[in-house]
């Protein structure tokens, strides 16, 4: 997935600027054991917080908003929904590992062999996002089969990032292929016990993600608006449901 991924990445970021699966319980990747891989691991929860059970119950059932269906990797099986309710839009995939953006200690030339210092969308200061440091999902480009813009998902767009019995929230930081869905950044496949390394690390399996239409982290480099904002429209999303 990463080879098409970098490919329209540059192009996604001139041309996307800023301006029926059913999702079941998750479970563990294939060779990817619930692992803590530094800051993050753990299922963190503040008081009220809405655990990974109750949000895999709110996404049981998929209604197909994707007009076709995508594939978790170049060349496989186009098998995944992308599906909707009123207030998101979610999926269930495998996580490949996005390590673009701004270089740092985990994530550059040398540990990522398809490294790209650009993401579609920049911080508040108008640097590239990083991977390392920023939880973040990747969108498909706008295609026949379902463009985000139209469901009201942009930059910034907070997402819950279920694996296992974890939630994590993160934002809309980098478009893919149109045809390819399961990618996320190096920090937040830390943050969910995911092995990151972009060689060989992410999830076979067993990934949901749920992202807010009409949401928006500000800016969009702070994890903690992520998280606030995230924990309040997940309790509304699951009370809805």
């Amino acid at each position: 997935m990463r080879v098409r991924s970098l490919m329209l990445a540059t192009a996604g970021a001139a041309l996307i600027a800023p301006t029926a699966v059913s999702c079941a319980a998750a479970s563990p990747g294939a060779g990817h054991g619930r692992v803590g891989y530094g800051p993050g691991a753990g299922n963190i929860r503040g008081a009220g917080g809405v655990g990974a059970a109750e949000l895999l119950a709110a996404v049981h059932d998929c209604a197909p908003v994707s007009r076709d269906r995508f594939r978790s990797d170049d060349g496989g099986p186009a098998d995944i929904d992308i599906c909707g309710k009123r207030d998101a839009v979610f999926w269930k995939a495998d996580m490949d590992i996005d390590c673009d953006g701004r270089p740092g200690r985990h994530c550059n030339e040398r540990t990522d062999p398809l490294f790209s210092d650009t993401t579609a969308y920049q911080q508040s200061d108008g640097r590239q996002l990083s991977a390392e440091r920023l939880p973040y999902v990747v969108v498909p480009a706008p295609s026949h089969r379902w463009n985000h813009r139209e469901h009201d998902v942009r930059r910034g767009t907070v997402a819950a990032v279920i694996h296992g019995d974890r939630v994590r929230y993160a934002v809309v930081g980098d478009v893919g292929p149109d045809d390819i869905i399961g990618e996320a950044s190096y920090a937040l496949a830390r943050d969910l016990g995911i092995h990151p390394d972009p060689r060989g690390g992410g999830a076979a399996s067993g990934v949901t993600y749920i992202l807010f239409k009409g949401s928006g982290a500000a800016p969009i480099e702070s994890r903690r608006a992520a998280a606030a904002q995230g924990e309040r429209l997940a309790r509304e999303f699951v009370r809805r449901s």
